[in-house]
């Protein structure tokens, strides 16, 4: 444990705490003694607009340790940014709290700084000083933007891959990422031996520590293992992010309050309520999704000047239990049953209403899992499976969507997705409808899950070519998608890595397509 310096409390002394006076806690240590940084899990910036944007760090001397290595006390901790990556201008600076509550996890909401630039910022605690990262502001909503561009990834299991995509994340470019979910894995260390995934065998590169994660402190730890890695914490640094959860932060295909297990559900909500909360601890998160009661506040958008207006959503929080028990299946009646919904009335409703009312060149739906109605065959099956766990298994949902692009925002709408460990580009078309192209969707491939992969020469990329025309392009290997977005083109580039077994795999395109504005379909560049 660390010995952390008592010798200066403050009673009540007010200091500014995210832009508003506060009063100290009696117990506050605001002169820790750390042995080493406390700095080990990075900094981080994320849901930005156009005067500012929440800065996040975590003061865990051993990140490794029970606590973290810390005290359970409050510690002060002191930001800054800056107009200059040297701190010569200095915007804005204040203090805040390390809680232990929130595992001294700190989030500072920024505001009042000028939209549509650049900012740095850094922390301190206890005589150290953390390393830089670069934050930006958005542009004002309605001023003109000519282009911005963005990266979307997610499913980064850390026994099955080494983190270079986000080395070279961290290289581009961009305005900003979406992390679209699978952020951890609450599986078990499994040892060191090769296991088969997605038909193939993969050995693990890295090993998980402890069980599955049920309980607050075994969430933390298993955040505090991944974000130790340095090129998630480079990626982390390079731009700000806008997060979502998927199900792996909790369990397993998790939907609402149901598990995969048939647990109780109000056993079940109370594992959920502990993950949600190490969540938030460990995301670049503003306090309107802090967890209260167990839930949390996920759906959000964010204005791109008049270029674009984002929609993040949340497809596991309000979501009916998977139909037909879960898995690969043909669809039947359930499938397509109007009781059940993939995102909830509310969100349902804010969403459409959105899409609605947007005046932006381009509106953008950035989510969790599937959209396009992808099938395959199964053995011994005569009609084509499809997933229960996307938007496949709540065609209801998907019907409601897709009809209401087509009727309100037709040629500007486009999704990214993630989960399904493989990069999908294809074009989305109403199911029963005239057959013509609606939108499209880019899904991103893992980070590392499912290791190194095989490619598109597989059987199984084979098998859904061949009954999902409307899907483009299809490969299993780890990667992301950067998006680029100008006022009538939007550009999609399929990254690929060669391996994540080993150092240094070489980062190249698979395959890149436009869609013009207007003229629904993605189009090979």
């Amino acid at each position: 444990m660390t010995v952390i310096d008592r010798r200066r409390l403050l009673a009540a002394m007010p200091f500014v705490w995210a832009g508003a006076a506060m009063a100290a806690p009696r117990n506050l240590v605001d002169a820790p003694g750390f042995l080493a940084s406390p700095f080990t899990l990075g900094v981080a910036s994320g849901d930005p607009d156009a005067q500012g944007f929440v800065l996040w760090t975590r003061i865990a001397p051993e990140p490794l340790e029970p606590g973290g290595g810390m005290v359970a006390a409050p510690v002060l901790v002191r930001w800054e940014v800056a107009e200059d990556p040297r701190f010569r201008r200095i915007a804005q600076r204040g203090d805040t709290i390390a809680h232990p509550e929130l595992a001294h996890s700190v989030h500072v909401e920024v505001a009042g700084l000028a939209p549509a630039r650049p900012y740095w910022y850094r922390f301190l605690c206890g005589g150290h000083r953390s390393a830089t990262g670069r934050a930006a502001t958005l542009p004002l909503p309605g001023a003109r933007l000519d282009r911005l561009s963005f990266v979307v990834a997610g499913c980064q299991h850390y026994e099955e891959g080494l983190y270079t995509a986000w080395r070279h994340i961290a290289a581009e470019p961009v305005d900003f990422v979406f992390h679209y979910g699978d952020y951890i894995y609450e599986g078990p260390d499994r040892g060191p031996h090769p296991r088969r995934i997605g038909g193939h065998v993969v050995t693990p590169i890295r090993r998980h520590i402890g069980g599955e994660t049920y309980g607050i402190d075994q969430y933390r730890l298993r955040y505090a293992q991944y974000k130790s890695d340095p090129d998630l914490q480079a990626a982390h640094a390079a731009a700000p992010w806008f997060v979502s959860f998927d199900d792996h932060e909790v369990d397993n295909n998790w939907a609402g309050d149901r598990d995969q297990d048939g647990t109780p559900p109000a056993l079940f909500l109370l594992r959920r309520a502990m993950a949600m909360q190490a969540y938030y601890e460990h995301m670049p998160l503003r306090a309107r999704s802090m967890p209260v009661d167990g839930r949390m506040a996920m759906f959000r958008d964010a204005r791109f000047g008049d270029l674009m207006h984002a929609f993040f959503l949340d497809t596991r929080q309000y979501r009916s239990d998977q139909a037909q028990g879960d898995g690969d299946l043909v669809q039947g009646p359930e499938v397509f049953s109007s009781d059940r919904t993939m995102l909830g009335q509310a969100q349902e409703r804010w969403l459409f209403d959105g899409l609605a009312r947007s005046e932006a060149r381009w509106n953008l739906i950035a989510q969790q899992v599937r959209l396009m109605a992808m099938h395959y065959r199964l053995p011994g099956i005569a009609e084509p499976v499809a997933s229960m766990d996307q938007w496949t298994g709540y065609m209801h949902s998907q019907r409601a969507l897709l009809s209401h692009i087509a009727g309100h925002c037709p040629g500007n709408v486009m999704t990214v997705s993630g989960d399904a460990h493989r990069h999908y580009a294809g074009d989305l078309i109403l199911d029963r409808g005239d057959g013509r192209v609606i939108s499209s969707e880019y899904l991103a491939t893992s980070i590392t899950s499912g290791g190194d992969g095989v490619g598109d020469t597989d059987d199984f990329t084979r098998n859904v070519r061949r009954h999902t025309p409307a899907i483009k392009a299809m490969t299993d290997r780890r990667g992301y998608v950067l998006c680029k977005v100008s006022r009538d083109a939007f550009r999609g580039e399929l990254k690929v890595l060669d391996t994540v077994a080993s150092p240094g795999g070489v980062l190249s395109d698979y395959a890149v397509f436009v869609s013009e504005r207007g003229r629904p379909g993605l189009i090979p560049a």
